[in-house]
């Protein structure tokens, strides 16, 4: 693993253990030449997939990129990072395990608005609005309403 201080291709693993939700392994390392301490996480990749976007572009599946959207969207909502990282990995696994080889980002972004409607349903709301690109502030409010409708209609 090189290291991200001085770029030296020569690190040690000092520590190794899994995560709390055991879905990585966190590994504590030291690089030999300039002595600095970092971080890395292992984890699990069944198959590379490729990411179908507008416009037939193609790019590999991105966990980070995933995580961060699902995090951005639960911001200051008191949703736990164990949470995230569940439904996260969750996603990961269903897309690796499709079967498929390419997967549309319209799925993607299904999954996550799935698991987020579950999660908060302000996360749900913010994600949605720029995953459907709402425009107006009527656009928020008819979704809105449909997520209060379906909570209402569930609650019965």
């Amino acid at each position: 693993m090189r290291c991200p201080f001085c770029a030296h291709d020569d690190t040690q693993v000092k520590d190794s253990r899994p995560t709390e939700d055991n879905t990585s392994i966190r590994r504590r390392r030291q690089c030999s030449s300039c002595g600095a301490r970092f971080t890395t996480f292992e984890r699990v990749q069944l198959r590379e997939v490729v990411v179908v976007k507008s416009g037939d572009r193609r790019e590999a599946f991105d966990r980070s990129k995933l995580e961060q959207s699902v995090t951005l969207a639960c911001r200051k909502r008191g949703v736990e990072q164990e949470r995230i990282d569940q439904l996260v990995s969750g996603i990961q696994r269903q897309v690796e395990t499709a079967g498929d080889a390419e997967v549309p980002s319209a799925r993607i972004g299904e999954m996550v608005m799935d698991g987020l409607r579950q999660l908060d349903s302000v996360a749900y709301i913010r994600f949605a609005s720029v995953y459907r690109d709402f425009s107006e502030a009527k656009d928020f409010e008819e979704f809105a309403s449909t997520v209060q409708e379906a909570a209402q209609n569930g609650a019965k």
